[in-house]
């Protein structure tokens, strides 16, 4: 009867990591086969390096999408990566179980919150608080770096909190035995041997930033310029997508699908670079 359970498990587990992998496959499958003849047809360099996205005059040039996206991930990833890090290690190794109770619910409902709600905060908060500041419109870049910065905490924090956690007791042990503070033994000894999983914790907040559509809609301006400041508008590859798809035709809706394609391969070749870089912190 052991037996027969095991091996039913197995075959359940296989199965589901087997329909995960195909799922993947199928995707990349229909972006590749419905996106490259567009980028064929429109031409590698015109589509990747073309400034001017014009569906009525077939002019398909999505590199202002793209340093958008750039430009959008890498401020909220100044502005979640030290906060959220920081946020962990208070969370780990700081605060009291009293404040734990309290905070620890609060960093899951953040998580939970969805986009449309970030995005309407950015907008009826943000994006006027921005306007008389810096006397700009306030759709731009700095109101979607902001947005996105906040809504990656909840990942980073969570999944470095238990990184930091799942570093034996006896590193922070040894530091003080050899005579480090409390300070001490956390930063230069349990942070850095969480490496691998606050890496982690980044990659996952890179996708979530990247990938993000609903909130850059709201508040980032959505014009397909390449900005000249933080306070211009921006428009992101998901956001070109999201914003045309419902009307586009023809050619106009495959430049749309090779769009996603370029996300796409941009997202992979991130996590193969922090893969790279995880595996040199380790050695």
């Amino acid at each position: 009867m052991k037996s027969i359970k095991e091996t039913i498990a197995k075959v359940l587990f296989t199965a589901a990591a087997g329909i995960s992998i195909l799922a993947v496959a199928l995707i990349c499958i229909f972006l590749f086969a419905s996106g490259l003849p567009a980028i064929g047809e429109i031409g590698v360099l015109d589509f990747l390096g073309g400034t001017t996205w014009r569906p009525a005059a077939d002019q398909y040039g999505i590199l202002p999408m793209i340093i958008g996206s750039v430009y959008a991930t890498i401020g909220a990833l100044i502005i979640g990566i030290p906060i959220g890090l920081f946020a962990a290690v208070y969370l780990s190794r700081f605060a009291s179980p009293r404040v734990k109770r309290i905070l620890t619910p609060g960093v899951e409902l953040l998580a939970g919150i969805p986009s449309v709600i970030y995005g309407f905060f950015g907008l009826v908060v943000l994006v006027p608080l921005i306007r008389e500041v810096f006397n700009v419109q306030g759709m731009s870049l700095l109101a979607a770096s902001i947005i996105l910065g906040i809504m990656i905490l909840p990942t980073i924090i969570t999944v470095a909190r238990n990184a930091i956690d799942a570093v034996p007791d006896s590193y922070y042990e040894g530091a003080l035995a050899l005579g480090a503070d409390h300070e001490r033994s956390v930063f230069r000894v349990l942070v850095p041997a969480a490496t691998s999983g606050i890496m982690a914790g980044v990659v996952l907040g890179v996708g979530r930033a990247i990938g993000e559509t609903m909130a850059v809609v709201m508040i980032a301006g959505n014009q397909a310029v390449i900005p000249d400041s933080i306070l211009d508008g921006v428009r992101t590859l998901t956001t070109n997508i999201v914003l045309e798809m419902g009307y586009a035709a023809d050619l106009h809706r495959e430049a749309l699908i090779a769009t996603a394609v370029v996300l796409f391969v941009f997202v992979l070749i991130i996590n193969i670079v922090f893969a790279v870089l995880n595996g040199r912190s380790k050695r």
